[in-house]
């Protein structure tokens, strides 16, 4: 963005306030952001930022809790990040016993465990690749 769009910005930013979640804004709207009118949606290209940074975000806190994430393949690292994007930390956290073979380098125990979770048969396709990934490096 150019310099002089930066005062636009801190226009924009100071009238419109900011809000993590969504909201109706006084016209009815449902907004989100920095006056953001989510009826109109978004596009590829913004969806696409906001998956880039969340992806980003999510690969940081994840070398920052898990002690052997860096020691991982790429692969193996980006599986562990899909499933962070999909179920939250939180959530991926509670794979216990999946995140303790993988911190033994035990990766096909890994992915065996993956596969026996409520997640992998709540989105089975996702599951089966990202086992199969985790088993392969």
């Amino acid at each position: 963005m150019a310099q002089n769009d930066m005062s636009v910005i801190a226009d924009l930013k100071r009238h419109e306030g900011f809000r993590a979640k969504p909201y109706l804004c006084t016209a009815g709207r449902l907004t989100i952001g920095y006056g953001l009118n989510l009826d109109a949606g978004i596009s590829q290209e913004e969806a696409t930022l906001l998956l880039e940074h969340r992806v980003r975000l999510l690969q940081e806190q994840l070398k920052a809790i898990l002690p052997f994430y860096a020691n991982l393949s790429q692969r193996r690292q980006d599986v562990l990040t899909n499933m962070a994007y999909q179920l939250g930390i939180d959530g991926l956290m509670k794979f216990v016993k999946t995140l303790r073979h993988l911190s033994q380098g035990e990766y096909g125990a890994a992915a065996d465990q993956m596969m026996m979770s409520l997640w992998a048969s709540q989105t089975k396709r996702r599951a089966i690749e990202l086992a199969d990934v985790m088993r392969r490096g």
